[in-house]
């Protein structure tokens, strides 16, 4: 781990997602008559999700790619994985319910099944790769359930296994030497508000607490598969209306500015940040900014970077399309398992399959709507 060090995301290419590369060829051919365009978001980097147990076995082949690209370039390459599994996922909604249930309030079972049979094989993976650049985001929105749903039944039994989980794949995974970690924190449209950012401090403070302390995590993600304003410390939109609620962080880079200012205040300190820019560069297509599931009318934003000097903000390491593009956040099917209302919200991209899976519609649409275009 090299938390405190250079940040990850400079001097190094990236390497792009094979499975991304292979759905965007067959959207193509599709839809021959966007092939140039289509050809032009085909090898922008994106993170590669380990979303459920049977992945780990995907991981290899991603890592023996990268490592295949390094070794032809004479370039350190970088991998980004989503580290996205926890007991009851996903608490507060339906789309992406996950595969590890919670029988009780203590989870044992749960927590142990996480522990074997999903972070330990992760790491064991990873640390076969020694010589490769690899960056984990740990469990986005999970927190942030945490801090602010605990009124939901399925939080109020998943939370020992949310802050005892996550714990332990931070002192886990921070013991590889070649690897950073990124904590989600969900995003300003969510935890922007005064009140929340100290409840998700708060949060913070304890589950790093658990794993060891603050140096084993380089910093935190935000607006991870979501659709927030990226903006600068100096735009002044407000395209939801955010501040007239009294939430000043109405883009994610002044989100990020604020909630560095909240961490110091619990001891949290020195964090660099990164922001999921994967469908954020429409930032007027929603009616109801509550809504988060497969919005209609987005589009590409900033191509993953690690030059955010316009942004204002001097902690900020890099752009980065945390969530695949095209990957759909959930059925919009009323009768479909893991239906979730805001799946069949007006501003929604309808029809739209389970979540994880492709979608070859919206990616066209998103990649017709890209600022900056294509």
């Amino acid at each position: 781990m090299d938390a405190a060090g250079s940040n990850p995301f400079a001097g190094v290419d990236y390497y792009t997602n094979p499975d991304y590369v292979a759905e965007v060829q067959r959207t193509i051919a599709l839809n021959p008559s966007m092939t140039d365009e289509l050809k032009k978001a085909q090898y922008i980097p994106a993170a590669y999700w380990i979303d459920t147990i049977s992945r780990i076995g995907n991981i290899s082949r991603v890592l023996d790619g990268a490592l295949a690209q390094q070794n032809k370039t004479g370039r350190k390459t970088l991998t980004v994985f989503i580290v996205y599994d926890l007991p009851e996922r996903d608490c507060a909604a339906a789309a992406s319910n996950g595969e590890i249930l919670c029988k009780d309030s203590t989870c044992a079972d749960g927590i142990a099944t996480y522990k074997s049979k999903y972070i330990d094989p992760i790491k064991a993976i990873f640390k076969k790769y020694p010589g490769l650049p690899i960056v984990a985001i740990i469990e986005p929105d999970s927190l942030g359930n945490i801090a602010t749903n605990l009124n939901v039944q399925k939080c109020q039994i998943g939370q020992t296994a949310y802050l005892e989980g996550i714990a332990y794949a931070i002192s886990q995974l921070s013991a590889l030497p070649n690897l950073n970690i990124y904590l989600d924190a969900c995003h300003g449209g969510w935890l922007g508000w005064d009140t929340n950012r100290a409840k998700i401090a708060t949060v913070f403070k304890q589950v790093l607490g658990m794993a060891g302390g603050p140096d084993l995590v380089r910093g935190f993600a935000t607006n991870t598969a979501n659709y927030q304003p990226l903006g600068s410390l100096s735009d002044t939109a407000d395209p939801c209306k955010l501040e007239t609620q009294s939430n000043k962080a109405i883009n994610e880079v002044i989100y990020v500015s604020l909630l560095t200012q909240t961490l110091e205040t619990v001891g949290i300190t020195g964090k660099s940040f990164i922001i999921d820019t994967s469908r954020n560069g429409v930032t007027d297509m929603r009616k109801d900014c509550s809504n988060w599931c497969n919005i209609n009318g987005a589009g590409l934003g900033m191509r993953p970077t690690s030059d955010t000097k316009d942004s204002g903000i001097d902690n900020l390491d890099a752009y980065f399309w945390l969530k695949t593009p095209g990957e759909s956040d959930g059925s919009s099917d009323p009768n479909a398992p893991r239906y979730d209302y805001h799946c069949g919200s007006a501003d929604s991209f309808k029809p739209s399959p389970q979540a994880g899976e492709w979608d070859s519609d919206f990616f066209v649409m998103l990649v017709k709507n890209a600022k900056p275009p294509l």
